[in-house]
């Protein structure tokens, strides 16, 4: 050990003790000059950090300050030192062909004797240079020098972690600021204001979402395929208590029988071969909501195992032997008859009333055809927000055709309308030619006799034929033109009996 640290040795490891606990950089900064200024008697101390990508070094210009220096990292005593990585001492400043003046002449400081170290990382890159002006009653010697060197490896450290940290806590701060922003625009965006509409269906279903957002009770809601049932359950999660836990939708339809269990329930490790362990929507959804979407399509086997779920607030995994409690809201959708279901063997009346007590019925678009052009305007708007485009508008005769157009795929069908008029548009105000005859108006024809679901029924099924006939009864295609999911799509094609050509 170098003979002027090993006197000074006892000082040295309280300043470093002192270093390795203070995270702030400016504070660490004061606390590293003012302590290697006393130690080795001089007036001041200053550490320069290179800053590679602007090459420039950086310091406050006094303790305490908050004015930054910056000079030319290949100017002066501190720039040959962060060049070549070598002490430099000398006894009269003024007289030294590497010393500049220009920072004596910002600061009205007068520089007579120094010894600069330089800051290196652990790995040798040189991040840094540490300083000290004016030894009190002479000229800096090289036991001053080792010591300074002793300061130097620690406050490199040091000041290393202190800049981890202070970006680490930046990072922080702005990713809770891009959460909060994030919360607030999925609350805004489902939030029963998000629902658009002014007729009375529609505030009657706005008002009961706010009667009961704040209970944890089961809701079933009723409708059509394309009603917005997965809004209305967005929205009363997103505005009651749970809202900051997870909101879990699972598509009861979209699964076999064989799968639905573990996705529901999950799966212990080994239940076969190359099986793993998994978390069932159950339990991701503890604390928050879970939605069952086309609950009307389980099996009785599933409906079951659901029932008691709900009954007993427990679960087990597929191949488990323990049982696991879950706080979860229950809200399932369906567009099934379930009352009808019951009483053809093919739903649990139970389960029915567990899942039911509270029902709420999003109208199909014909029963609210005053909140169409609403409706449009709101899609319209939000369409070009999404893309970038310039504001849109509707001409009269353009809303007045899509307001009495049929909409079998209710508002899911008008929505993508809407977004196709978007992106076609090549004027700012959409005209009544472009609504398209297919996707809008009603076919040709008398509808059949009968009452008013008759009717509506027999236009459903006769557009879903024209659009598998105009497909080449490719599914996919045909829901998309409809403006239905393609499960809905095989939904309505059970329930009118229309045969899948293979």
């Amino acid at each position: 050990m170098p003979a002027g640290v090993a006197a000074k040795l006892p000082e040295i490891l309280k300043i470093c003790e002192r270093m390795s606990a203070e995270h702030d950089l400016t504070a660490l900064l004061d606390l590293v000059a003012r302590e290697a200024a006393r130690l080795l008697h001089a007036e001041r101390a200053t550490i320069f950090l290179l800053d590679a990508g602007r090459q420039e070094l950086w310091s406050k210009v006094a303790l305490g300050s908050d004015e930054i220096l910056r000079f030319d990292a290949r100017l002066g005593i501190a720039g040959a030192v962060a060049l070549s990585g070598r002490t430099v001492r000398t006894a009269d400043a003024y007289n030294d062909a590497r010393f500049y003046d220009g920072i004596d002449a910002r600061t009205g400081y007068r520089t007579r004797s120094l010894v600069a170290v330089p800051l290196r990382r652990p790995d040798g890159e040189i991040r840094g240079v540490f300083e000290v002006l004016n030894k009190k009653g002479g000229a800096f010697t090289a036991p001053d020098e080792e010591v300074l060197q002793a300061l130097a490896t620690h406050a490199a450290a040091a000041l290393e972690t202190a800049q981890l940290v202070g970006d680490l806590q930046r990072d922080r701060v702005q990713l809770e600021q891009q959460n909060s922003q994030l919360w607030r625009e999925v609350e805004g965006r489902f939030a029963t204001q998000a629902i658009v509409g002014s007729s009375d269906r529609i505030q009657n279903l706005v008002r009961m979402m706010e009667r009961i957002r704040d209970s944890a009770v089961t809701v079933l809601i009723t409708g059509e395929s394309g009603t917005g049932k997965e809004l209305v359950a967005r929205g009363i999660h997103y505005t009651s208590p749970r809202a900051r836990q997870p909101f879990v939708a699972l598509n009861c339809a979209a699964l076999p029988e064989t799968l639905l269990e573990s996705e529901l329930f999950g799966i212990e490790k080994g239940v076969a071969t190359g099986v793993e362990r998994r978390v069932g929507h159950f339990e991701r959804a503890t604390g928050g909501t879970l939605f069952l979407d086309e609950i009307g399509d389980l099996s009785l086997t599933a409906q079951a195992k659901i029932l008691r779920a709900l009954q007993e607030r427990v679960i087990e995994r597929l191949g488990g032997r323990q049982t696991i409690p879950v706080d979860v809201r229950v809200i399932s959708a369906t567009n099934r008859d379930l009352e009808g279901e019951i009483a053809k063997g093919r739903f649990r009346e139970d389960l029915f009333y567990r899942l039911r007590v509270i029902h709420l019925h999003t109208p199909a678009l014909r029963d609210i055809r005053q909140d169409i052009p609403l409706l449009a305007s709101h899609f319209l708007d939000r369409c070009c927000r999404e893309m970038g485009k310039e504001p849109l508008k509707f001409s009269a005769g353009a809303v007045r055709r899509l307001a009495d157009a049929a909409w079998p795929g209710n508002v899911r069908q008008l929505e993508n309308e809407v977004q196709r008029l978007a992106v076609c548009a090549r004027r700012k105000v959409i005209g009544e030619e472009e609504v398209l005859e297919g996707a809008a108006a009603a076919p040709a024809g008398r509808p059949s006799e009968g009452n008013l679901p008759e009717a509506v029924a027999d236009l459903e099924r006769r557009l879903i034929e024209a659009a598998l006939q105009e497909c080449a009864h490719n599914q996919v295609q045909a829901a998309k033109k409809l403006g239905l999911s393609r499960q809905g799509l095989i939904n309505k094609m059970k329930r009118y009996r229309i045969a899948t050509v293979r």
